[in-house]
């Protein structure tokens, strides 16, 4: 129970302890189990976190303007004077998925864009993979991406100052799993979240 509780990213919202949920499921896990617990968390908060800016980019009606293409595309307004689709076949175009509501948008992309969304989750995930397992890399969710050189700093990871800002990682990205979690929720039954959201 105690390497749990030492586990990077238990910190003092639960009292420097694993929540007696959390420990009762990691109660016999091994070391190896334990940092791919804490993979999956990361990687989940990482995508969370991406998950609600595109929410709210989706829901305040803002989109990438499509610079060189059709006239009068803006980041405020979707509007152009040729339509560029995103399928033609399910006559959709970009300009009608950035006046959906989120879900709505969801549901507009076509089965050919699943595809691809998956094939390009599975090359990542193949990559990190090999590069957090296959490579014995010790911190989980280190992938060895790093295009600003934050790793390469005196210390690496494992420096004070890397450590505060891992923790920040984890932490920001626990807050946007329920965050996302709860604004799906209250897209798809309306008035499930009691409080002010975009």
């Amino acid at each position: 129970m105690a390497s749990i509780d030492e586990a990077f990213g238990v910190s003092v919202e639960t009292g420097g302890k694993c929540p007696p949920l959390g420990a009762k499921i990691l109660e016999d896990t091994n070391p190896r189990a334990l940092k791919w617990f804490q993979n999956a968390e990361i990687k989940h908060g990482r995508v969370a976190m991406v998950a609600t800016i595109g929410f709210m980019v989706q829901k305040f009606g803002v989109h990438f303007p499509l610079y060189l293409g059709p006239t009068g595309s803006n980041v405020f307004s979707p509007a152009s004077d040729v339509a560029w689709y995103l399928s033609k076949s399910a006559g959709v175009t970009f300009s009608d998925v950035s006046a959906a509501s989120p879900l709505d948008a969801l549901s507009m992309v076509p089965m050919a864009g699943w595809v691809q969304i998956f094939f390009a989750a599975g090359w990542f995930e193949s990559i990190a993979y090999e590069r957090q397992w296959n490579q014995e890399n010790d911190v989980p969710g280190d992938y060895g991406y790093d295009p600003l050189g934050f790793t390469k700093k005196e210390g690496g990871l494992q420096s004070e100052e890397m450590k505060s800002l891992r923790l920040k990682e984890i932490k920001n990205g626990r807050v946007a799993m329920m965050t996302i979690a709860g604004w799906v929720a209250n897209e798809a039954i309306p008035g499930a979240f009691p409080v002010w959201h975009p």
